[in-house]
């Protein structure tokens, strides 16, 4: 059964927003796609909310993996050491938080 990853980033701060994106897509991205077991990675920069309210991540990411035990997998791997480091490293360099979830997908 397929399992997927939401990791949800809250906003940099204005001065920040194009360093942000430009080390978000040039580095952080990369790192996130060259985990193992990976079958899709979609990222999203949210812009608007419900109904025009506001928003309540400025970014999510969905991981898309085969299963829970694919997913496990790869995080036992040097490349997912390497992007959960980068995290780290944006969340110090740009003071955002990250929320991560997961779960299996149900098709209704």
């Amino acid at each position: 059964m397929p399992y997927k990853l939401y990791a949800y980033w809250s906003a940099p701060k204005a001065e920040d927003v194009d360093e942000f994106e430009r080390y978000y897509a040039d580095t952080h991205v990369p790192r996130a796609a060259a985990v193992p077991n990976l079958v899709a990675l979609n990222t999203t920069r949210t812009k608007d909310g419900f109904e025009g309210g506001p928003t309540d991540h400025y970014r999510v990411a969905e991981m898309v993996f085969d299963s829970a035990a694919a997913m496990a997998e790869s995080e036992a791997s040097e490349e997912w050491a390497t992007m959960r480091a980068c995290s780290g490293d944006i969340i110090e360099r740009f003071g955002v938080t990250l929320t991560v979830e997961s779960g299996e997908v149900v098709e209704g």
